[in-house]
């Protein structure tokens, strides 16, 4: 076991999966260079036929893969922000997605697309969102949120190899993460939840980079309050028997997620919580969600995405009611 960076875990990824299989390649937006350090020095090892740069064009891109992949090949398609989903909605949601199941599972549709998602760094609206409940809302696409260099690796190589269509969407604000990554090969199965911390008062699902507000918030409550904290690590599959198993313990939920809260998937979680386990709740679910606006640049951001005194705010607040 060693210690990696978040970003040299998925680059890491990127090379093994490159290496295994030759019908993998890349295509995106300064990928050969490495923009966000997920993909450097790749196009030096695998060369640019197998590590191809593309214009600003997501569309592109996105319908590139998509024909490749019904083609045979393995594509990873690099969309840089995770906004830029809405451009090329058409090729990841009508034709990706939704293919496979169409034509009875006859057609194999393996393409991941990849992008960094997520604010805290001040850089507005358009590249600051966590658009996977638009994803999840479209039926045959796997949607997978790593919150640590170790998922990051086994997730996305797990990623790679489906046969399926993937949104691989890791967070800007992890990437400098470290954390142990083993030197052999391993992969991590989709729809299996992680408990980060047990306990027996209120369960915490956080998604990604919440995940580490919910943790910060279980230990500093912990003399008061035992919270038990759950990373999804996929919504789609989303592990609903690990989560209620927590509930039928707990008794009180509390859904830490960077989405607005407004048709956002805490509000969906929130809702098959209720659905599968009503009777085994103590108290109302609570949500700390994005405000339902727009996200703003500079200093406004903070007012809008959720923030450390709001999760344990909440956890408070469940307790009491």
């Amino acid at each position: 076991m060693r210690q990696l960076m978040y970003l040299q875990a998925i680059n890491e990824a990127f090379a093994e999966e490159l290496e295994r299989d030759e019908k993998v390649f890349l295509i995106g937006e300064g990928i050969q260079t490495g923009t966000f350090g997920t993909t450097t020095g790749l196009v030096d090892r695998f060369g640019p036929e197998r590590i191809m740069d593309s214009p600003l064009a997501e569309t592109a891109i996105a319908g590139v893969a998509v024909g490749a992949s019904l083609m045979g090949y393995r594509p990873i398609a690099d969309l840089m922000f995770s906004d830029f989903m809405y451009v090329c909605a058409d090729e990841v949601l009508l034709k990706a997605a939704q293919w496979r199941l169409m034509q009875g599972g006859t057609q194999k549709l393996p393409c991941v697309f990849v992008a960094n998602m997520g604010g805290y760094r001040k850089l507005g609206n358009e590249h600051s969102q966590c658009p996977y409940s638009m994803m999840l809302h479209s039926p045959g696409l796997k949607v997978v949120i790593p919150s640590n260099p170790y998922d990051a690796k086994g997730l996305l190589k797990t990623a790679i190899r489906d046969d399926n269509p993937v949104a691989f969407l890791y967070h800007k604000g992890l990437l400098p993460m470290m954390g142990d990554v083993p030197e052999d090969d391993y992969t991590i199965p989709f729809g299996v939840a992680d408990v980060k911390r047990e306990g027996t008062d209120v369960t915490v699902i956080a998604t990604s980079f919440q995940l580490f507000w919910a943790m910060a918030a279980a230990e500093q409550l912990e003399s008061k309050i035992s919270v038990e904290v759950i990373d999804p690590r996929t919504l789609e599959p989303l592990d609903m028997d690990t989560i209620m198993t927590s509930v039928a313990k707990t008794g009180r939920v509390v859904i830490v997620d960077e989405d607005t809260e407004r048709c956002g998937f805490a509000g969906e979680l929130a809702t098959q919580i209720m659905e599968q386990g009503f009777y085994e709740l103590d108290a109302p679910i609570k949500r700390v969600c994005a405000k339902n606006y727009p996200i703003p640049g500079g200093i406004m951001e903070k007012f809008v995405l959720p923030q450390p005194e709001w999760v344990l705010q909440a956890i408070e607040d469940v307790m009491v009611d």
